[in-house]
């Protein structure tokens, strides 16, 4: 997987790139004979034995382990090693491991190196609408997956806005009439509060969850057990235990009516019944004198049960599984200080559990189903075709951009999981050599998920919901979501292949996509605290700021060769550093420059900070 755009230009890393799913990484690594495997691990005393967490990066390991120990056993050399590093935040459950999961431990403080800290980008107007935009499919009591980048980032932010100011939320809902122009949202999303909260499911656990968490968004918990799943998306079962829940159970067969000592321990693992009861001779009891007959059908035990035997609450449940997580500094900060009861809601796991809904031996089909209700996986794309398949990791030239990572596996599962949705998110322009180009395109030769696996799209413009439409009728859907600039175009080029009639006519209501609207419905909300360009924190300081903008603007100022020139000219007729840039460049250690190519990059980088600063 490729840093996005990082490699395109190297010949070395396109040609001996592996084309892989996150989920066959596994396969593809033992299938080269791999019989090393090293990673960075944190550490922790837990009731004095010195324990061991994957933290981060479970997504791989946890499946590599009983392989390569297997591999062992048929007597080829292996060696698992861990290095400890005390930065790394400890998690719990599936990532807990002991010292027999390494041959060697590599622990010394003076490899305690700080973790690399990926910063918040800034979120833009288009950002933020299309987060607006995806946030209004999300259903309360569903499952949420959530992407890396500044549309992730406009996700959860408007989620949280949803959730904390609901009036102002729907005030921008009446502003672009969401609901009228696209149904979609009255029939799988919502625009209340979340009342019975989320369960976060994704592969990378981004810092957005632990904000969702800390708004009492992320709470709804699932439970490794498909019955007692099962009953609690009923609502036959609660996160208070009642007796009626016992009854349940006993009806769906996990337990008996006349309890055994097994049913007894399945309740307690549960928090059903409070860990003090005791089964003895076909009683429970809490002391000699405090007892009653473990037969659920009979009114005195009920009694007693419901006076001095229940659980105070549910227990073992999550809230949040993750394969993965990367974040700003501040993340990982939040991580180290969660208290013991909020890491055991969070389960850092395989990716293979995570990513699609085959059996795994961490949970099985059924139960992955079960937990993953009204699921909405969302993710971001480059390129989407009026005909519903999208560009998301290449080019049509074979050039490899990113990867496909998980994206091929949530859009599979959204298909096959009852009640499931994939959403993409794509920005509906860029500019590509100095001009803006459309991101929805007539075609495409390349794609990273196929048309027959199309569902929702979403950009700055709104929703396009292509789930079981016909070819036209998916045309027109990504029509009313595409920058009115190019709508003409796009739909001349349906027609003339003969998938769109010839007399249609997009209504007037999806035809003023343009990005004045955008920056009008920006301001008016911005000012009202809607849409913060970080909403989450800035690990930029202000020099930085300016600078990284600055940087930006000259990217795309010098994107074709006439503006290179032109930009080159000017900034050579430069001939001081403004006093007030001094600082800035100093912060880039451009003051001396060594040669030809760092004095031109130095002048190019001062004309820019100057003509934004307006000096």
């Amino acid at each position: 997987f490729f840093k996005a755009g990082s490699y395109l230009n190297h010949p070395g890393q396109q040609q001996n790139y592996i084309m892989s799913n996150y989920t066959h990484v596994f396969r593809d690594l033992m299938d080269y004979g791999l019989n090393v495997a090293a990673q960075m691990i944190a550490v922790k005393e837990i009731d004095g034995e010195r324990r061991y967490s994957l933290s981060c990066n479970p997504d791989v390991a946890i499946d590599l382990e009983p392989e390569l120990r297997e591999r062992e056993r048929q007597g080829k050399p292996v060696a698992i090693v861990g290095e400890v590093n005390r930065n790394l935040p400890f998690m719990r459950n599936d990532a807990e491991v002991g010292a027999d999961s390494f041959d060697f431990i590599l622990d010394n403080e003076a490899y305690d190196y700080p973790l690399f800290g990926a910063p918040n980008m800034a979120v833009t107007p288009v950002d933020h609408l299309i987060g607006f935009h995806a946030s209004t499919l999300v259903r309360d009591d569903g499952t949420l997956q959530v992407g890396i980048g500044s549309l992730g980032t406009a996700l959860t932010n408007a989620v949280m806005l949803r959730h904390q100011n609901n009036a102002l939320y729907r005030e921008i809902c009446e502003e672009l009439d969401l609901v009228n122009r696209f149904p979609v949202i009255e029939r799988i999303g919502g625009l209340g509060t979340f009342e019975k909260g989320l369960y976060g499911c994704s592969e990378m656990m981004v810092d957005g969850f632990l904000h969702l968490y800390n708004a009492g968004i992320l709470k709804r918990a699932v439970y490794p057990d498909l019955t007692l799943q099962t009953l609690i998306n009923q609502g036959k079962v609660g996160e208070t235990p009642t007796v009626e829940a016992l009854d349940a159970l006993a009806e769906a067969g996990a337990i008996s009516h006349k309890l055994l000592a097994r049913d007894v321990e399945y309740l307690k693992r549960f928090g059903l019944l409070a860990q003090s009861v005791q089964f003895k001779g076909g009683h429970l009891l809490l002391d000699e004198d405090n007892h009653a007959e473990a037969d659920l059908r009979k009114d005195e035990t009920r009694q007693w049960i419901a006076a001095n035997a229940l659980g105070d609450q549910l227990k073992g449940g999550i809230v949040m599984h993750g394969g993965f997580f990367l974040g700003p500094r501040n993340f990982y900060e939040m991580l180290h200080a969660l208290t013991d009861e909020d890491h055991e809601k969070i389960c850092m796991t395989s990716v293979r559990f995570i990513n699609h809904l085959y059996d795994h031996r961490l949970g099985s089909e059924q139960l992955k189903i079960a937990q993953r209700q009204h699921a909405r996986f969302i993710n971001s794309t480059m390129i989407a075709t009026l005909l519903g398949a999208c560009v998301s990791d290449g080019l049509d030239n074979g050039k490899v951009v990113s990867g496909v990572g998980g994206q091929y596996n949530f859009v599979a599962m959204a298909h096959d999981t009852p009640g499931a949705r994939s959403i993409l998110k794509l920005k509906s322009t860029r500019v590509a050599g100095g001009q803006t180009v459309s991101n929805i395109q007539f075609n495409y030769g390349y794609c990273t998920i196929p048309r027959h696996l199309r569902d929702i799209y979403v950009t700055e413009y709104g929703i396009a919901d292509l789930r079981g439409r016909s070819d036209a009728e998916c045309i027109i859907e990504m029509l009313k979501i595409a920058d009115s600039r190019f709508q003409p175009q796009l739909m001349a080029q349906a027609k003339a292949a003969g998938k769109l009639p010839q007399d249609y006519q997009l209504p007037e209501a999806y035809r003023q996509n343009t990005p004045e609207r955008v920056a009008q419905v920006f301001a008016k909300f911005s000012s009202k605290g809607a849409f913060d360009p970080f909403p989450f924190g800035c690990d930029f300081t202000e020099e930085e700021l300016k600078i990284g903008k600055a940087l930006k603007a000259l990217k795309a100022r010098t994107a074709t060769r006439k503006g290179l020139l032109t930009t080159i000219w000017q900034s050579v007729r430069r001939r001081d550093i403004p006093r007030e840039i001094l600082p800035l460049i100093e912060r880039m250690d451009m003051l001396h420059p060594a040669d030809f190519k760092e004095k031109l990059e130095q002048k190019l980088l001062v004309n820019e900070l100057a003509n934004q600063l307006g000096l």
